[in-house]
């Protein structure tokens, strides 16, 4: 039952999926064996199909919802490639892509642009607070179509958290900026063909990050010891207010939510993954209790 878990998991969201896309998230090698599946589903009275999209339950306003926050992500994806473009002019920035809802095609008056962002070893925490530092002082903190929660640096590019969160965010992130360097990213995360064995990103289009000489300058002028201690300065002072403002937190959800290392700076303090797991989980069990199907748990 692999298409059940896969609409499970973005019923979480109202977004209901198309029979490609579904297959897309199955490790079924025809597309027939996917559909097959959805007739069966859909003759139990599990899911309903509505033009081309599979609805879970009865909810068959997700299809208009998703709809319309297709046609908004079209015009929100332009926004987010030229901010891709500034983004990658920025010190110690090595690759820029587009996570969150945007990489799955949808936005609403309530998204932000979500960017995922690879740094030069050693030098995250000055990229980040360069990026921070911008979003304060020019964008008076609006995170509306610059909202940068994710960095990773490019001599740690495996992300630690395996599951089908991260494997989904993984397989639906948009790369906009450094080639190269998403190359080895998706070389690095070869382990989300575990979950979706099709997994196969196309970075043809994507152009590798180019810096002006000013650019350079800064990061010239930082590339050296002061640069390496200014960098550390910046990732305790950062630490020490983040533990000030989410000290409601326990230490496990912290340091899942508010990586902070040396090379990962996440900032995702309402904890989403953890939350669409456990709704995930909670699904599992209504499956289960409804309609007697067994399907397997995922982990946080």
């Amino acid at each position: 039952m692999e298409t059940l878990k896969t609409i499970l998991y973005f019923s979480i969201f109202r977004y209901p999926l198309k029979l490609e896309e579904i297959h897309s998230y199955t490790n079924y090698e025809h597309l027939s064996d996917t559909e097959n599946e959805l007739t069966h589903l859909i003759h139990e009275k599990i899911l309903t199909k509505v033009d081309d999209f599979y609805v879970y339950g009865s909810d068959l306003d997700s299809v208009i919802k998703r709809l319309r926050g297709n046609l908004y992500a079209d015009r929100a994806l332009k926004k987010a490639r030229k901010k891709a473009r500034f983004i990658a002019k920025f010190p110690f920035v090595k690759a820029v892509g587009v996570s969150g809802s945007l990489s799955k095609g949808y936005y609403d008056s309530g998204s932000d642009i979500d960017f995922f962002v690879i740094t030069q070893p050693g030098k995250l925490w000055l990229c980040r607070t360069f990026l921070m530092l911008y979003k304060k002082i020019f964008l008076l903190n609006s995170r509306k179509y610059f909202c940068i929660n994710y960095f990773v640096a490019a001599n740690q590019l495996e992300i630690e958290e395996k599951n089908r969160f991260t494997a989904t965010e993984m397989k639906t992130l948009i790369p906009m900026q450094g080639k190269a360097v998403f190359e080895d990213f998706f070389r690095k995360n070869i382990w989300v063909n575990d979950y979706f064995n099709k997994f196969k990103p196309n970075l043809s289009a994507v152009p590798n990050a180019k810096k002006p000489f000013f650019t350079k300058s800064v990061e010239f002028a930082f590339s050296n010891p002061i640069g390496n201690g200014v960098d550390m300065v910046f990732k305790r002072i950062t630490i020490h207010k983040w533990k000030a403002k989410f000290r409601f937190m326990n230490d496990e959800d912290f340091k899942i939510a508010l990586k902070s290392t040396r090379n990962i700076s996440k900032h995702h303090p309402s904890h989403f993954q953890k939350k669409v797991i456990l709704a995930l989980n909670t699904k599992i069990e209504e499956v289960s209790d409804n309609y007697n199907i067994n399907l397997a748990k995922e982990h946080v």
